[in-house]
């Protein structure tokens, strides 16, 4: 049971944390930066990327 907790709050985190990453990603000062160097900010990345790491280690805790 405290598994499953534990599941349900990382896919909770992981969702919420990778729109976070997508926002940031889709941000004015990120696409003017983007324009101007082609890179992207690591927040962006991070947040995008450690989602779906939560994610996935959330749903392998529900099984």
């Amino acid at each position: 049971m405290n598994n499953k907790i534990i599941g349900v709050v990382l896919i909770i985190a992981g969702v919420a944390l990778a729109i976070w990453g997508y926002n940031i990603y889709n941000s004015v000062g990120s696409q003017v930066t983007r324009t101007f160097s082609g890179d992207a900010p690591i927040e962006a990345w991070a947040g995008m990327v450690g989602g779906v790491i939560c994610v996935v280690i959330g749903i392998s805790r529900l099984k």
